[in-house]
């Protein structure tokens, strides 16, 4: 079951809420001793999650599906970065990350009991007690965890609020009497979105052109270094040739002075390091949704240009939030709407 985006959570009742964790989403399947990870497109995760596979393995019920979202803890957050390090085609490497940096699975919703019933046409009320009985009886797993859920609305809320550090990806909505319904976009995401004001420290020209494709946007670290923090590409063909002739003349300058764009990495593509350095003088103000390791993880919004701002006053102290993930998960105790809206 899949989510569409709105800008804001539903009102009213029959609603469930629940943190949107920032992690892989999993569906994790076990039938006696073999057990299996799909991602949402359905392909398999399992090779890249060894200690996973032996964690579920290794719990009392024997057969069981579980959807979920696959996290990897770092510190105070939940690390994007070193789950996409494991999707990596040595198994030695996988190994070596698994045990560095084992992962856990945020559980929130149960597909199938360790009976064998298949709950998919179930509601969602009933799911979520089921799932919290399964919950009951696996004792203290280490690498499972019960996500909350609440129905107020007030609490949901709070959760938004917190989004975007390096925990929470937004909170997910959904209908308690609705069944699980694969494949559909049936259930709210809302992200919440912020501003940030950015050095434009360099730029990329469109795909076989001589205009601005994108904006390269920059804060200063701690050293006072300007480091890459990701891009703003939103720029309307009539916007383009009169950027391309702002942009152009502010070209060969030191562009970015700390971490750059197209540095070495399995994702790197010879477009990566195709980019243009520009003197440090225009700052964007631009609007984003989620943080990962000092970068956005996403394409940015481009808002406004800011004459009023110096670019040594855009630094990374915009973009640090508070993580505490571990205050937010439920563990196997189970609890009614009104207790799960306490926590």
């Amino acid at each position: 079951m899949e989510a569409r985006q709105e800008p804001e959570l539903p009102r009213g009742p029959g609603w469930q809420f629940e943190p949107k964790w920032d992690g892989f989403r999993c569906l994790a399947i076990r039938d006696d001793e073999k057990v299996e990870m799909l991602s949402r497109s359905g392909r398999s995760l399992t090779r890249y999650f060894p200690d996973m596979v032996a964690a579920l393995r290794a719990l009392k019920p024997r057969r069981f599906m579980l959807d979920g979202e696959l996290a990897i803890p770092v510190g105070k957050i939940l690390s994007f970065e070193a789950l996409q390090l494991r999707l990596h085609p040595a198994a030695s490497r996988v190994r070596k990350l698994a045990a560095e940096t084992p992962s856990i699975l945020i559980v929130f919703d149960l597909l199938q009991t360790p009976r064998g019933k298949d709950l998919t046409t179930q509601p969602l009320s009933e799911r979520r007690t089921a799932l919290e009985a399964f919950f009951a009886t696996l004792g203290d797993p280490p690498s499972l965890r019960l996500s909350p859920a609440t129905e107020s609305s007030a609490e949901a809320e709070r959760w938004l609020k917190r989004a975007g550090g390096g925990e929470l990806d937004g909170v997910v909505a959904k209908r308690l009497g609705e069944p699980y319904r694969a494949g559909e976009r049936a259930m709210v995401k809302v992200k919440r979105l912020r501003t940030a004001d950015c050095v434009v420290g360099g730029f990329r020209y469109a795909t076989k052109s001589r205009q601005v494709g994108s904006l390269l946007l920059g804060l200063f670290n701690d050293q006072g270094k300007l480091d890459h923090v990701g891009f703003t590409s939103g720029i309307s063909e009539a916007q383009r040739p009169a950027l391309t002739r702002r942009i152009e003349a502010l070209k060969g300058g030191p562009g970015f002075t700390g971490d750059a764009p197209g540095g070495p990495s399995r994702w790197s593509t010879e477009r990566s390091a195709q980019w243009e350095p520009l003197k440090l003088e225009l700052v964007a103000e631009v609007q984003y949704d989620h943080v990962t390791g000092d970068r956005f993880r996403h394409g940015t919004r481009f808002v406004r240009w800011r004459p009023d701002k110096q670019p040594d006053q855009c630094t990374m102290a915009q973009l640090h939030q508070e993580a505490r993930p571990s205050q937010l998960f439920v563990r196997q105790k189970s609890r009614t709407a009104r207790d799960r809206a306490a926590l």
